[in-house]
């Protein structure tokens, strides 16, 4: 236990979601075992004392998520309701607590994964691993950021941007990451070899989350070989995807896909569509932000436009489409296939971006970070800042 909370405390702070110094992880096994002691863990204890959990995690997020985080806190009523796809899905909404004790984290996650602190942090939970804590952790902070991102264009729009939300937004700004710049060279295919498949999935698997073009680990991956598609398996951390890839017969014929990433329907109806054999997916922020900005005040689908907006809609020649997650009647792999039948990618709304290549993942992982380069600068073009801003 020792090892896998200070493993989880060191990838918090490597994903830029905490600063060094400010990150408690906490395992429960034969004894409760912290990355470090203060006067916080003492507090923290109790809590396990309240909740069937093996692990606990807190931190102040690092900037620009703490500015965001508290200006959101500020102004929520007690919950924060972002749209995103991971909200929906995991999270459902933030719960706010301006108490900083054990009864009020109790309260608080008998009902949900995680609870903000405004001006303290955010806590989350584990029942299995600190890993679930770490998820949990990276998912707030990722709903928050596109929540406050959009909110802001939106407002900017309708001009109703009041002082408070614009201090916070250039406070956010200043802090932001440096673009990414040129992508990696990776493995160049084809890949005849299954062995070189999974050296190819897991590089570019753990490229992407390096440039921090996903969500926690979130994202998939796969590559087509002699009507095979090797995708990574759903829950899979992308840079660390040894041992997680599963083989599955394009015709159905294997249940390896019972434990397959939950978008694998997708991706085969991308490679029946298409001559491509590389898929990359991930959540890029300002591609998630510019998916879910749209100028229409009289449509009869508002609220479902994940699943059913009917808009065309692009950002540069990329575009935008529902989809939810999964093979049901509104399932991605009705969307997304077309899309990348005519384009190198193809952005789902409040999801993230799936890109494609012909033979390896040079160039989906290019497409990548190009279309959330140019997202980002379209993003403060629409909101007046320039994109150098």
């Amino acid at each position: 236990m020792e090892q896998l909370v200070n493993k989880y405390a060191k990838k918090l702070i490597d994903a830029g979601l905490a600063e060094p110094g400010s990150v408690l992880v906490g395992g429960l096994d034969a004894d409760l075992v912290w990355n470090t002691h203060n006067e916080t863990t003492v507090l923290l204890e109790d809590v396990f004392e309240g909740l069937n959990i093996n692990s606990l995690v807190f931190s102040r997020p690092a900037e620009p998520y703490g500015t965001i985080i508290d200006y959101l806190a500020r102004g929520s009523g007690g919950t924060i309701y972002p749209n995103d796809c991971e909200t929906r899905t995991f999270l459902h909404d933030l719960p706010v607590s301006f108490e900083f004790s054990p009864r009020a984290i109790i309260r608080a996650l008998k009902y949900r994964k995680g609870l903000i602190i405004p001006g303290a942090g955010v806590v989350t939970f584990g029942t299995v691993s600190p890993e679930q804590g770490f998820v949990t952790y990276s998912s707030v902070c990722f709903a928050c950021f596109v929540k406050f991102f959009a909110d802001y264009l939106r407002d900017v729009k309708k001009g109703r941007v009041s002082s408070e939300q614009r201090d916070a937004f250039h406070k956010a700004v200043s802090k932001l990451d440096t673009p990414p710049g040129d992508a990696p060279e990776l493995m160049h295919g084809p890949f005849t070899a299954v062995e070189e498949v999974h050296r190819a999935l897991c590089e570019a698997g753990r490229r992407t989350v390096e440039y921090r073009l996903v969500d926690s680990y979130f994202g998939n991956i796969s590559y087509l070989r002699n009507d095979k598609v090797y995708i990574s398996q759903t829950g899979s951390s992308l840079d660390d995807l040894e041992g997680c890839i599963d083989p599955c017969p394009v015709d159905g014929t294997s249940c390896a896909g019972l434990t397959a990433s939950s978008e694998l329907g997708a991706h085969l109806e991308v490679f029946l569509r298409t001559k491509k054999r590389a898929i990359l997916h991930g959540h890029p922020k300002f591609a998630v932000i510019l998916s879910m900005d749209c100028d229409r005040e009289d449509c009869d689908l508002k609220g479902q436009c994940h699943i059913k907006c009917t808009e065309e809609r692009f950002v540069g020649d990329i575009p935008i489409v529902p989809g939810e997650v999964g093979t049901g009647p509104f399932g991605l792999c009705h969307t997304l296939p077309r899309a990348l039948s005519e384009h190198p990618g193809g952005i789902v709304w409040g999801h993230g971006l799936f890109t494609t290549g012909d033979i390896d993942f040079n160039e989906p992982f290019g497409t990548l970070l190009d279309v959330e380069n140019m997202c980002r600068e379209e993003y403060f073009d629409r909101v007046g800042q320039g994109a150098g801003f």
